[in-house]
């Protein structure tokens, strides 16, 4: 695979990179780069992290060496209760590889670190506090507004959360941070913070972020509005049945959002296409080989947004089964890290 071939690769489905020509120079001059995603261990993992877990996978693909950081920390400093802290750790750790095998991802280059093996080095504590030496009070909300649950009267620790994720990228080692453009906001912090202590700046990307099921973001905190990794065939189909999908309306449509970013990915990966089973009443089976026309189908009210749920929550199901097959281990797992 070429330069121009791996940066096809590392752009697809991204929202942005900060930058582009940042990113061919470094294709260019290092042949196994390293990239990491760090995610909080806040939330329990639902569908949508796929976007995130085919991302890393083209990463892979690339030629990266890929770095998760399952942020104990910064998930505390999120207001993740401290006693559980290890028990959503172990369920992040147990989900992500089997996602990955969902997916048919070549993790040999993948690795999982947790945050506070490397946070709580005394270097780094060092030079988290001179890093607050040269931020202001606004500066450090302004970067976490997007991520850290904000309110009337905030916790210090929601100032400390962008400062821990930027000394992470020098930390870790890496060329380039990914996350989702809720991120973006930290990541533009980075890259002004790094230089000032002395350290380089990264290479940022981003990915979009998609609507739940019931048209707005998708959410952990939000049952409603996504699908569990656990959920069991029945209940991704009700979920499915009751989600936003009005006829011919493409905005804000979760389930055709997922189709885009996930399931269309895999699918054109494959060389499969996406089938839709009708009755031969209706017209019969639909095929499509790409997003676009799907899109246009639905749009033009050929596509009936049943039929589309429908073959959407088999995909999904296919998805899920290296989940179900684990199932015992992830509930137990899950009781434990999780009230709800």
């Amino acid at each position: 695979m070429d330069v121009e071939e791996r940066f096809k690769l590392v752009k697809r489905n991204t929202a942005e990179i900060v930058t582009e020509e940042e990113l061919k120079d470094l294709l260019k001059k290092k042949k196994k780069p390293v990239v990491y995603l760090g995610t909080a261990i806040t939330g329990k993992p639902h569908i949508a992290y796929f976007i995130t877990v085919l991302k890393l996978a083209d990463f892979l693909k690339a030629g990266f060496h890929v770095k998760l950081l399952l942020s104990d920390i910064t998930g505390a400093l999120d207001n993740t209760p401290w006693d559980i802290l290890d028990k959503r750790y172990k369920y992040y750790q147990k989900t992500f590889p089997l996602m990955f095998k969902s997916v048919g991802a070549d993790i040999k280059e993948f690795e999982i670190v947790k945050a506070s093996d490397v946070n709580l080095d005394t270097k780094y504590f060092f030079d988290l506090l001179k890093l607050s030496t040269f931020t202001s009070v606004h500066d450090a909300r302004k970067a976490a507004s997007d991520v850290v649950k904000q309110s009337d009267n905030p916790k210090l620790s929601g100032l400390i959360y962008p400062l821990v994720q930027t000394l992470d990228e020098e930390y870790l080692k890496v060329d380039i941070q990914y996350g989702g453009v809720d991120q973006r906001k930290i990541f533009m912090f980075a890259r002004e913070s790094l230089p000032k202590m002395g350290y380089k700046s990264r290479i940022e990307i981003m990915t979009p972020m998609i609507p739940g099921l019931i048209g707005k973001k998708m959410s952990a905190s939000d049952p409603k509005s996504r699908i569990d990794l656990l959920d069991d065939e029945k209940t991704v189909k009700d979920k499915l049945k009751s989600a936003y999908c009005e006829p011919g309306i493409v905005e804000d449509n979760g389930v055709l959002a997922f189709l885009q970013h996930v399931i269309m990915v895999i699918k054109g990966d494959k060389g499969e296409p996406f089938v839709v089973e009708r009755p031969e009443k209706f017209g019969g089976n639909l095929e499509f080989t790409n997003y676009a026309n799907l899109e246009e189908a639905y749009r033009k009210k050929e596509l009936h947004p049943l039929d589309l749920k429908n073959a959407l929550a088999k995909e999904i199901n296919i998805l899920l089964e290296p989940m179900r097959k684990a199932s015992k281990q992830l509930q137990k797992l899950s009781k434990e890290a999780y009230t709800e």
